[in-house]
């Protein structure tokens, strides 16, 4: 575990100090570690008031570079997430429209789809997947049928499996084919299965499984792979890791010894030993030497789900979406305001702070920036580099907003302190859902994200010039197949449902 001199978190804010050159322009290692289902306030530098849950690797290292306040990701739901992160286009321009993919679906990342991964491997990386895929895979069958249902009985567990991520841009791949509730309960390497799913298990959903695998041992086997991995790689050639986590997504199993570590029962224990992962991932990093260099950006793919047991949680006094309403699911933004912690000690001030709004969708022109390369033709249509922020200045955006999007396929628009909502309700699991929503309730949800970040006082009746204008942007964004600038193209689907009832008049 590291130790570190604590530098004020909340002194500096964006745009205070700048960043140290990387000598001789080198390009930097980056490291994404995508955690599953961890919400904004289960960290406890972001939350100090209503936390309860100790983070210290993860506080370490918010004290060592950037926090960033207003970080989205691009859907409540891990799938929609994932695809949006890696292509840097938002899902629903996609066949998946709402909800998300199981272990057996076919491949959401389309073959002649630039990946982030592509991308750096064009640009000289070496690349490397660790861990959840959960976009979709091509499994090998042994009778050409198609899959049917979660326990699969004609999966042909010697041959190639195609279409995952050793061709969508890595190199490496090590890990589950989707969340470790959904079978099949198999460990992946490269393109083949390790071992053979002749038993049968049920971490929730009943299906095949290697007899060996087990549940609980998947989150150190994601870390251990992803040491080996980093202390692999040589200063030769800069590499990509993408890091997706298990946890504390269900099934929430904390290893023996970190049963009981803290006061919130399972739970807890599970984000306390995903802290510890990722600080033994941050340290293979620096004991590698290429702590210095090395962008390393620590998230999640939405916020915690209620099967955390969040009512019981709160009674004791944490509060996993801190001050914001709704959870994983949901299109408040509790269901995908999440943690985003940097640290590249060679371009980001220690102990600083953003608070401009960005999406996940943001790592391909990200990385681009860094570059100096262009996001080519067809790719990464919703991305915007906030590499200024990295260096204290305003994020230069062609987006006009960011829109959210949630399980249920209900959608969202951001723009500077304004949030409409085209929902009655949460738009996804918490309560009131649309069902519970009494009759002559507002259409929809308008909130100033600056003075009630709460979402608690719907202006969407005394704002309708907001309204227009935010909905209007929305639409726009969508029918143009991108939001950035840049010519039309086409979305995957023709028919975009943005309004998930009749639209209203007026």
């Amino acid at each position: 575990m590291r130790r570190f001199w604590v530098f004020p978190l909340f002194l500096l804010v964006c745009g205070l100090f700048g960043g140290v050159a990387v000598a001789d322009n080198a390009k930097p290692n980056i490291v994404v570690i995508l955690a599953d289902d961890l919400g904004y306030g289960d960290v406890q530098c972001l939350n100090p008031d209503r936390g309860k849950i100790a983070t210290p690797e993860m506080d370490a290292l918010a004290a060592e570079g950037m926090i960033f306040t207003d970080a989205h990701s691009a859907s409540s739901v891990c799938t929609p997430t994932r695809y949006a992160l890696l292509t840097g286009r938002y899902n629903w321009r996609t066949r998946l429209q709402k909800s998300v993919l199981y272990g057996f679906d076919k491949p959401l990342i389309a073959s002649d789809r630039l990946t982030v991964a592509g991308f750096l491997k064009q640009n000289g990386y070496a690349t490397a997947a660790i861990g959840k895929w959960h976009l979709g895979l091509d499994l090998p069958t042994t009778d050409g049928k198609p899959f049917r249902g979660h326990n699969a009985k004609n999966v042909d567990w010697k041959q190639r499996i195609d279409n995952g991520p050793v061709d969508r841009g890595f190199d490496y791949f090590f890990g589950i084919s989707a969340s470790l509730d959904m079978p099949p309960y198999v460990y992946i390497e490269h393109d083949r299965f390790v071992g053979e799913g002749t038993a049968t298990k049920a971490f929730n959903r009943k299906g095949p499984a290697e007899p060996d695998f087990e549940a609980v041992d998947v989150l150190p086997m994601i870390g251990k792979k992803t040491v080996e991995y980093i202390g692999s790689q040589s200063e030769s050639q800069p590499f990509f890791a993408y890091v997706a986590l298990n946890s504390p997504h269900t099934p929430i199993l904390p290893a023996k010894q970190w049963q009981g570590r803290s006061e919130l029962g399972k739970y807890g224990d599970f984000v306390m030993q995903t802290d510890a992962v990722i600080g033994d991932i941050a340290d293979a990093i620096d004991e590698a030497g290429f702590g210095e260099n090395t962008l390393l950006i620590v998230t999640s793919d939405n916020g915690c789900s209620r099967a955390a047991g969040i009512g019981s949680m709160v009674e004791k006094g944490h509060y996993p979406s801190a001050h914001l309403r709704g959870s994983k699911a949901d299109l408040w933004d509790g269901g995908h305001r999440v943690p985003f912690l940097v640290r590249w000690p060679a371009e980001v001030d220690a102990g600083t702070r953003c608070d401009e709004v960005v999406c996940q969708t943001d790592l391909m022109a990200t990385c681009a920036d860094i570059l100096g390369a262009d996001v080519p033709d067809g790719a990464g249509e919703d991305s915007v580099s906030f590499k200024p922020a990295l260096h204290g200045e305003p994020i230069e955006s062609t987006r006009a907003g960011v829109i959210h999007h949630s399980i249920g396929g209900y959608f969202a628009y951001r723009q500077g302190k304004w949030k409409l909502l085209l929902s009655k309700a949460s738009g996804g699991w918490s309560s009131p859902n649309e069902r519970q929503m009494p009759a002559g309730s507002p259409p929809a949800q308008l909130y100033d994200m600056e003075a009630d970040p709460g979402e608690t006082n719907n202006l969407y009746a005394a704002h309708p010039e907001v309204v227009e204008q935010l909905l209007g942007l929305l639409e726009a964004d969508v029918e143009r197949g991108r939001s950035t600038e840049g010519s039309p193209v086409q979305n995957d689907v023709d028919d975009i449902q943005i309004w998930k009832g009749k639209r209203p008049n007026g």
